[in-house]
């Protein structure tokens, strides 16, 4: 007989979610991994001690984490997922019949607490981590990648020129840099100026074209998030972008470090603060940093130097157009002057800075030495003097490139290849990292370190699980050893005369 299921749709009487989840849930095992109450106390000046009742900040700090295990970028599908899933409500700790917070509920609560609470909640769940025994510390890896900002193209307005020069600062130690300042006018004139040789060169797909514009950071900033800035991945067209900035450990693959940063600005110019911040994290902890592996884009006399001074040793590769000997000229560090084929010497005579604002040191060779030097028309044929143009770091620059030609170089090369890249592509495929759903590179900043902490966190239960499955699998080898022992002297007695 053929059957056919009713749902009558009724009343359930007795219905409790702790029975329904089993123990080896992710979120079952997520509730009772950390102690979250020390949110409330990071959490207790901000608000006020009368009104209405906000939203618990457990509970929000629970819905986006979830957001990013499940990754979900909007607040209107994260509720919509968690009122469907058992598990998650078990997590929030809701019943079946109380009503989530509101989409934008989630919203003003993200923009209400500062950048310093949820660095807290990735520092706890860092420590414990660390006292698992996932972190070693001593050697780390860095890299950076582009992230999808939460605008347009078509939202970008020209920027207003300014009549005199203004000067930024950058130094890599100050805090989380504002909204773009207006460009001069003299570099508004110079690109401008580019731009038209471009178009009437066919200096790109469609630049002939009347109606082309060729936008830059220079000219243009967002009307949505001014924050967001256009760069060009290779193969990839250009967008809005921040540049997520992290450090992960390489015996484990865990991240330790993780930083939003302007898409328009070299990964080199960023090292000096994280590195800064991930050692002061790694000390708390009482852990050292010894190593730090990183790729051709940070490679900086600056940062040799910086990393050095730290008693940190840089992996770093150099710029493939250095030259660690200049072909017929020797050193003299005594004199701290070249010496020329014929003999002759270049001694220091300036410093210089080249086009990007770095430090270049000039040594010149004397007028009357070059123009009776027989050597002159092949050396110097348009020239009066020969000059050399090297960095103030020029020997950081020899003990990176010794690094990067030796078999250990080799090898640290292969493994930040092989530690860091995948946790990047994790975090932008399967952890809410493919675009910021927020605006403003503070907020930017929060995404990224709840994607680093729901990483972390899933990467501890992991190991966890791991750990107790090992265990689990040695005491029946050990029993087997055991009843064999055991039937091995019975049987020798019963051979026994």
């Amino acid at each position: 007989m053929q059957g056919h299921k009713q749902f009558p749709d009724r009343v359930v009487l007795r219905f409790r979610l702790s029975e329904r989840v089993p123990r080896h849930n992710l979120y079952r095992r997520l509730a009772e991994l950390l102690d979250w109450s020390f949110l409330y106390e990071q959490t207790r000046d901000i608000y006020s001690h009368t009104g209405q009742p906000s939203l618990d900040p457990v509970v929000f700090f629970k819905l986006v984490l979830v957001g990013r295990l499940e990754n979900l970028v909007s607040d209107r599908r994260l509720v919509e997922h968690c009122a469907l899933r058992l598990d998650i409500l078990y997590f929030l700790g809701y019943d079946l019949d109380e009503e989530l917070p509101w989409h934008s509920t989630i919203s003003r609560t993200r923009q209400l607490y500062p950048a310093a609470v949820f660095e807290y909640l990735f520092d706890q769940v860092f420590a414990q981590c660390l006292a698992a025994g996932l972190v070693v510390g001593q050697t780390q890896a860095i890299d950076s990648a582009p992230v999808k900002a939460n605008a347009s193209l078509e939202s970008l307005r020209p920027k207003q020129s300014t009549p005199a020069l203004r000067v930024v600062d950058e130094r890599p130690a100050a805090p989380l840099p504002a909204a773009a300042p207006a460009t001069p006018a003299h570099e508004l004139r110079r690109v401008a100026t580019r731009q038209a040789k471009q178009q009437r060169g066919g200096g790109g797909l469609g630049a002939q074209h009347a109606k082309a514009q060729l936008l830059s950071n220079k000219t243009h900033t967002s009307g949505s998030d001014p924050d967001a800035r256009i760069s060009v991945k290779p193969g990839k067209a250009r967008a809005l972008n921040y540049l997520c900035s992290l450090a992960v450990d390489t015996a484990t693959g865990l991240i330790s470090h993780v930083q939003a940063d302007l898409a328009d600005s070299r990964d080199s110019v960023h090292l000096p603060r994280l590195v800064a911040q991930l050692q002061t994290r790694l000390t708390k902890q009482h852990v050292p940093l010894r190593e730090v592996l990183a790729d051709t884009g940070y490679s900086n006399g600056f940062n040799y130097a910086f990393l050095e001074q730290r008693g940190i040793t840089p992996w770093i590769p150099v710029f493939g157009k250095y030259k660690p000997v200049i072909e017929g000229f020797t050193y003299e560090s005594d004199k701290n002057a070249y010496r020329c084929p014929a003999g002759k010497l270049l001694p220091f005579r300036n410093y210089c800075t080249s086009q990007d604002g770095s430090w270049l040191k000039n040594y010149r060779a004397e007028y009357r030495d070059c123009q009776v030097c027989p050597l002159k028309p092949t050396c110097v044929p348009s020239a009066t003097q020969k000059k050399l143009v090297r960095s103030p770091y020029d020997a950081a620059y020899l003990r990176a490139w010794q690094r990067q030609q030796s078999r250990a170089g080799q090898r640290r090369r292969r493994v930040r290849q092989g530690t860091v890249e995948p946790v990047f592509g994790n975090l932008l495929h399967h952890y809410g990292l493919r675009r910021v759903n927020t605006k403003g590179q503070a907020a930017a900043h929060k995404a990224m370190v709840l994607s680093a902490v729901a990483y972390n966190l899933k990467k501890l239960l992991k190991y966890q699980s791991t750990r107790v499955r090992s265990m689990a699998l040695a005491c029946p080898a050990d029993r087997h050893q055991r009843l064999q022992g055991a039937f091995l002297g019975l049987f020798g007695r019963w051979l026994a005369p």
